[in-house]
């Protein structure tokens, strides 16, 4: 059976031929892409109500928390200070989705935000601007997309890691699209990977919860971190065989 991944999405207004600001539930391509290249079904998924997401999740096999704006600091404790694009309602219903896959063991792909969320879902805090000049996480011009997309950094994959199994242990470039990233670490997660300036790049918990949570955005690098998605594939693919 083709095993079905449900993607988070962000609620956007956008001028359509109704309105100016029409609210919108929007994913880059590139996420369905990637899952789709792997022969998986992907599904997308509009903000949920915290009672509805057990429901929604009976009917998949794994779950993408994609990237999107950033997590408002009420929900880990903190006043503003950096933070912006926020929408409380997409940090309820993702950090329910969140802790609902771990509960249930559901194979799990966190990108960018879905780091950050996942670490927020289970106590830890977050760096609300990191970006400082002379660190590999140079502040860049939101306003120039060429460079945002051309923006790199080096992390450091640790050996003893799921994530060094996918990708492999040691250094390699990722891209630097984030300003945010995790402060305090929740209990129950590990740093699998760091960049020079000591930002985590990656966390794996210390359960069997099959998860890889990347700082990065791999839907955007072609077939460098398309190894992610196949292990998405492939851990969904066992939930799909012992699927009613």
């Amino acid at each position: 059976m083709r095993p079905r991944i449900a993607l988070t999405t962000w609620r956007r207004p956008l001028p359509t031929f109704v309105s100016e600001r029409t609210l919108l539930y929007t994913l880059g391509d590139e996420y369905v892409a990637a899952v789709a290249a792997t022969g998986a079904i992907p599904l997308l998924l509009p903000h949920l109500r915290p009672d509805d997401v057990p429901g929604a999740l009976d009917g998949v096999d794994g779950l993408l928390i994609a990237g999107g704006g950033d997590v408002h600091p009420s929900s880990y404790g903190a006043e503003p200070a950096g933070s912006k694009d926020t929408d409380p309602d997409a940090d309820v219903s993702e950090i329910a989705l969140a802790r609902h896959a771990r509960q249930r063991g559901l194979p799990t792909l966190a990108i960018c935000r879905g780091m950050q969320v996942v670490n927020v879902a289970f106590g830890g805090t977050l760096h609300q601007e990191i970006g400082t000049p002379g660190t590999a996480h140079p502040p860049v011009a939101a306003d120039d997309p060429q460079a945002v997309m051309a923006a790199a950094h080096p992390v450091d994959i640790v050996p003893d890691s799921r994530l060094a199994q996918v990708l492999g242990a040691g250094e390699r470039d990722v891209n630097t699209i984030h300003h945010q990233a995790i402060d305090r670490l929740a209990d129950g997660l590990r740093a699998v990977a760091t960049s020079p300036d000591g930002i985590i790049e990656a966390v794996e918990p210390d359960d069997d919860w099959p998860i890889l949570a990347v700082q990065w955005h791999p839907e955007k690098r072609d077939d460098l971190d398309a190894p992610l998605f196949g292990w998405l594939h492939d851990a969904a693919s066992r939930t799909a065989g012992v699927r009613p």
